[in-house]
């Protein structure tokens, strides 16, 4: 990992780093491609993750957490995704949570949240997209009507990560319409209250073990004390957020696509075709060479986008840029990849078809490559 001086790296993410490496290439690869047959979110993963200390990442020493740095994350997570992205982007959303409750809520609300969220016995869920509603997270529609000493919930969220087992729900909801982006507050609300409804898993590409699905609050009855982030300071926070969100993604894909070339490698030096090894021939060998250059190129633009945020500098462009490189270039290095293995390529028993559909997804996840160009258009012509 040429890229990286280790000397910036604290003991605890290089821990980590190895922690989460080796439970990847041992729990997590032996059981993945299960939980895509079967469709079904991966909660045995999660559950081991937990034991693993992968679910309080973000979260204060102090508070029983990992305390990770930005870079440390995402080394954690390129390893992760490396074996399977699914799980991989379940703990993102699940620790992107902790760590925000470790350092926004305070009080009763803070008690008792937190603890469950950094041992995993309690899964988390961020709720901000809605069906009408995709990259334009200003124009949520959820409602959110102060009674008394409660809040009524009532609407639809869609495309929840870990949805379909959440046990807390970050909920973005709009408390004034007239006010816009500053009426949005944000609620953590116990999935078993009342007028939650969960809808079944959707069916996917791949993905499965994200667990995705949509929530609808139908007159969900919350106490005043579950507000988290009130309005003014909720739009602002999921914001801040997302450049970090993207270049995590970016780091996912490096992962897979590290994944596929090494597979992809493997193979060809050790088949034969026409008298030769695959690894002979030129067409095969510059198409690798090809990825090569590809995965170099998105881990320089990946971490030097995680760096900046590591250094509190702003990286809205450097994230676009890493997001839509890396993106881009991990669907077609993955196909690539398949397509000199021949039609074994296609074949279920190594993880590419599975990163294949994958990175498919990686498109639209914190924002669809469209939004990178916004971001990355606006910083040359506006």
């Amino acid at each position: 990992m040429p890229l990286l001086n280790l000397e910036t790296l604290s003991q605890n993410d290089l821990t980590s780093i190895e922690r989460a490496s080796l439970w990847a290439t041992t729990f997590v690869a032996e059981r993945a491609e299960t939980w895509e047959l079967e469709r079904r979110f991966a909660k045995e993963g999660f559950e081991s993750a937990a034991q693993h200390q992968l679910t309080g990442l973000l979260v204060p020493e102090i508070d029983g957490g990992e305390a990770l740095s930005k870079i440390g994350l995402a080394r954690v997570l390129e390893e992760i995704a490396a074996t399977d992205f699914a799980i991989a982007f379940s703990l993102v959303c699940h620790n992107n949570l902790a760590g925000s409750v470790a350092r926004n809520a305070t009080g009763n609300l803070r008690s008792k949240m937190l603890p469950g969220l950094v041992t995993g016995t309690s899964l988390g869920a961020f709720l901000l997209t809605e069906p009408a509603v995709g990259s334009d997270a200003a124009a949520i529609s959820v409602s959110a009507v102060q009674d008394g000493e409660e809040w009524i919930l009532n609407g639809e969220k869609s495309w929840v990560t870990n949805g379909t087992d959440a046990d807390l729900l970050s909920v973005y909801a709009q408390t004034d319409q007239s006010a816009g982006h500053r009426g949005i507050a944000t609620f953590l609300v116990n999935a078993n209250t009342p007028g939650v409804i969960k809808s079944p898993a959707y069916e996917l590409i791949g993905g499965h073990g994200l667990g995705t699905n949509s929530i609808t609050f139908e007159n969900c009855r919350i106490s005043e004390e579950d507000l988290f982030l009130p309005p003014g300071a909720s739009f602002k926070a999921a914001m801040e957020g997302i450049d970090l969100a993207r270049v995590l993604v970016s780091a996912m894909c490096c992962g897979m696509l590290r994944t596929a070339l090494s597979t992809a490698s493997s193979y060809v030096r050790n088949r034969e075709a026409f008298g030769a090894r695959l690894a002979d021939l030129q067409g095969v060998r510059f198409k690798l060479a090809d990825v090569a250059t590809n995965l170099e190129a998105s881990r320089l633009l990946t971490y030097q986008a995680v760096q900046s945020l590591e250094d509190d500098r702003d990286a809205s462009v450097q994230a676009a840029h890493a997001k839509k490189f890396s993106t881009r270039v991990t669907e077609y290095g993955i196909a690539s990849c398949m397509q000199v293995m021949g039609a074994n390529g296609a074949k279920r028993d190594h993880p590419l078809p599975r990163h294949l559909a994958a990175s498919r997804l990686t498109q639209y996840i914190d924002g669809a490559t469209e939004i990178q160009d916004v971001v990355i258009s606006r910083s040359l012509l506006d």
